[in-house]
This record gives structure tokens, sequence and C-alpha cells, in this order.
């Protein structure tokens, strides 16, 4: 089993103990993750009115946005690799019989 590693970072200007069974480097991106969110919202307007369930709704918004645009990316060269494979896939098969026909000429060559 994996060992549990927990680190501290600093989120929104707070000290926060971050837990879990990833590397210490991972924990401490996704905290520069968040703080990077943070940042980025706290630049729009009204940001400093909003209460702070109005934030953290926004900012749980962004980051599903975040996490629905990489999935479909993700998805997406997915199926780009799938279909490169079966490019791949047929000009290997098309090389075969092209090799196979070339066989079979020499050798109808060389029996004349």
């Amino acid at each position: 089993m994996a060992e549990k590693n927990t680190v501290q970072v600093l989120i929104g200007g707070k000290i926060v103990r971050l837990s879990g069974y990833e590397s210490e480097d991972y924990l401490e991106r996704v905290a520069s993750y968040m703080n990077h969110k943070l940042d980025e919202l706290s630049t729009l307007n009204g940001w400093r009115r909003m209460t702070t369930d109005q934030k953290n709704t926004l900012i749980a918004l962004n980051i599903a946005d975040d996490y629905f645009k990489a999935r479909e990316k993700a998805e997406d060269l997915e199926e780009e690799l799938q279909a490169k494979d079966k490019e791949l896939y047929d000009l290997k098969q098309e090389l075969v019989s092209l090799q196979v026909k070339m066989d079979t000429a020499g050798k109808s060559g060389q029996r004349r």
C-alpha cells in the first residue's frame, strides 16, 4: 500500500495541511492551482463584495469548467490517437500486401 503524504501549503493566504497518497510535489501543485484560480477570480468586478459562499461557488464552478474542458480535450486526443492507430494499421497491411505482390512478381520473373 502506498504511503500517505502530508504537506503544509499556503492557499489564499492561509496555511492548509493537505494529505493524500499522492506525492508531496503533486499536493503542492494542487495548492498552486488553487492559488492561481483564486488570483484569477479575485480580479473580477464585485469579487470583494461577494459572500464567502458566492466566492466558493464561483471557484467550484471554475474548477468544474476546467475539469470538463480537460476531459473533453483528453477524449478528443484519445479519438485522434485511435484514428492514427487505425491508419497505421491500414498502412502496415497495405505494405505487407505490396511486399507479397513484389515477392510473387519476383518469383514469377525468375521462373522464365
